[in-house]
């Protein structure tokens, strides 16, 4: 047994998951296995309260503060929100003595708010994150972490200045897909890296951003030049605020909604810190309801020889008018085989050698037969299906446990700002790429555009 060899089956830790991937000499059926039960996050103690506030009452920013108060310990204090009606909502749904307000500022000046969750459009999240972490908060930020790549820099240093833990939220970071999918990267079950490939499919209005515009919404009911005071000057638009990922000011298009998990897990997964080429193409098939970003769109990246991995491509792919309708996924192709990644499953998949149905490879493979040619091989499962163990409570929740463990601990979290950052610039960069008609060359080291 090689080296390689040895290395996959100790990564794997347990007898009935080594045997899952070992060479079979009766089968080539798909094989079913366990995820192991994680180790690598630690819970820690839960003893110490933990005083929350949310920044953007939408529907990420709920979904977000629901899964942070499922934990032990965790107390909303404080909501804000531009919009009166998901204030009263605040209200009916954690009760009257939630604190409320139009004004972030309001939360920030309070002594009774530990952190802080930032589900706001993407134009405010650089501001509001360095504001909190000036004023002692720690921060939960979604991603994308910044609306351009001119703001990374400066989110990255007010973080490394203030002491305080910065979690960014891509929560499929904290999947045991993603995890499971590193180690078997690490131990060599798919070779060498080469290729990379993800496709995030919705066919809804609701999964194009057509989100539902409440009838009360107005001038009085929404605080629309607190909105707007950083960007472009408008009169009142309900359409850009309730639905404001499908124009430039606010959003960040697909790249900057989708791709960036895409990014953050293969990044995660294959210990890289970005492509140094970034292209994309697509445009505005379906949803033409007034949106400035396309419902199509392909990026294409260069991922560069670094210690960490071998040089590869990717090729990431968002339709919003998919007939099929929901799929998603992120394949990863090595030499020896590929991973088909999910945040609840791995489907391994390695060459059972058999032969092409090419009538010129099987000719050549006829060329220096020798007599042992007939003698039967073992052959390994096609498939190995890594699924997770019953009660898994999914990726969200272990993502808010390792950012509420770092504050409890002074610890660290998984998704900093710097490896946040250097998920969301190719992301970003796919937006430029596609309204200028250009490749865009990116240091990922340095985390700057390299100019040409």
């Amino acid at each position: 047994m090689g080296n390689n060899r040895r290395l996959f089956l100790k990564n794997l830790g347990l007898a009935a998951a080594a045997t899952a991937v070992m060479p079979s000499a009766f089968s080539k059926e798909v094989k079913k296995a366990d995820f192991l039960k994680r180790t690598s996050l630690d819970l820690g103690s839960n003893d110490t309260l933990i005083r929350l506030a949310l920044i953007g009452a939408g529907g990420m920013g709920v979904a977000d503060a629901k899964t942070a108060l499922s934990h032990e310990n965790v107390e909303m204090i404080a909501v804000c929100d531009l919009y009166s009606g998901r204030l009263d909502d605040a209200k009916s749904r954690w009760g009257g003595q939630v604190f409320v307000t139009k004004n972030y500022k309001d939360i920030l000046n309070r002594d009774d708010v530990d952190a802080v969750i930032i589900g706001t459009p993407d134009h405010w999240h650089k501001q509001i994150s360095i504001d909190a972490l000036k004023a002692g908060k720690h921060v939960y930020c979604e991603k994308p972490m910044v609306h351009s790549v001119e703001e990374g820099k400066d989110v990255i240093n007010a973080w490394k200045g203030s002491g305080k833990i910065f979690m960014v939220g891509s929560q499929g970071l904290s999947s045991l897909g993603n995890e499971k999918a590193k180690e078997l990267l690490e131990a060599g079950a798919i070779g060498e890296i080469n290729y990379a490939e993800g496709f995030w499919a919705r066919n809804s209005p609701e999964g194009a951003w057509q989100y539902t515009i409440p009838e009360d919404a107005s001038p009085e009911t929404v605080d629309w030049n607190r909105y707007i005071a950083n960007t472009t000057k408008r009169p009142f638009d309900a359409m850009r605020f309730f639905r404001w990922r499908n124009y430039q000011d606010y959003g960040t298009g697909m790249a900057g909604d989708l791709f960036v998990h895409l990014f953050s897990s293969l990044h995660f997964i294959t210990n890289s810190l970005g492509p140094n080429k970034v292209s994309a193409t697509g445009g505005l098939r379906y949803w033409k309801d007034g949106r400035e970003v396309p419902d199509v769109l392909l990026g294409m990246f260069d991922y560069p020889k670094t210690v960490q991995h071998p040089p590869f491509n990717l090729s990431l792919r968002c339709n919003f008018v998919d007939g099929t309708s929901g799929s998603t996924y992120l394949k990863i192709v090595g030499s020896k085989g590929s991973m088909d990644v999910k945040w609840d499953e791995v489907v391994l998949k390695r060459n059972a050698n058999v032969a092409s149905d090419d009538p010129f490879f099987a000719e050549k493979a006829k060329e220096g037969v020798n007599s042992q040619t007939d003698r039967k091989q073992i052959i390994a499962p096609l498939e190995t299906v890594y699924t997770a163990q019953e009660g898994y409570k999914g990726a969200h929740y272990d993502h808010f446990a390792n950012f509420f463990n770092a504050i409890r601990t002074n610890g660290t979290v998984v998704e900093n700002p710097v490896f946040g950052f250097r998920a969301a610039a190719p992301a970003l960069l796919c937006n430029d790429s596609y309204y200028q008609n250009k490749f865009i060359n990116w240091d990922p080291v340095n985390m700057k555009i390299v100019k040409s």
